[in-house]
């Protein structure tokens, strides 16, 4: 999260200081603009592919993160289906008169839906 933070606020910096066409003249002194930051093409262009790489690895981060959403979400159904079936078969032993094996600790959040 703070990569696409810092991400973010790189592009913003780099569009905020995005080289501008040099006015003709002298610059006006009853301008009330600050004036713009220049940036030599050679270093704008460097940052920019900088910028465009890092852009595309936080894309990438982002699907892969959102795929293993999916598949975590949908391990989890399946695990908790097997609890299910898991307590069913708890309860048929202990009717049979049989101790079922304790359910591992880390388990047994799933087994409530």
């Amino acid at each position: 999260m703070i990569a696409v933070v810092g991400v973010i606020g790189s592009v913003l910096v780099a569009r905020v200081s995005a080289p501008r066409a040099a006015a003709a003249g002298a610059p006006d002194l009853d301008d009330d603009r600050a004036p713009a930051l220049e940036v030599s093409p050679e270093i704008w262009r460097d940052m920019s592919s900088k910028i465009t790489t890092l852009e595309t690895k936080v894309d990438r981060l982002t699907q892969l993160v959102e795929e293993q959403t999916v598949r975590v979400t949908a391990l989890e159904k399946l695990l908790r289906q097997a609890m299910r079936l898991l307590r069913r078969a708890h309860q048929q032993l202990r009717k049979a008169g049989a101790e079922p094996d304790p359910v591992p600790a880390e388990l047994i959040p799933y087994s409530i839906d």
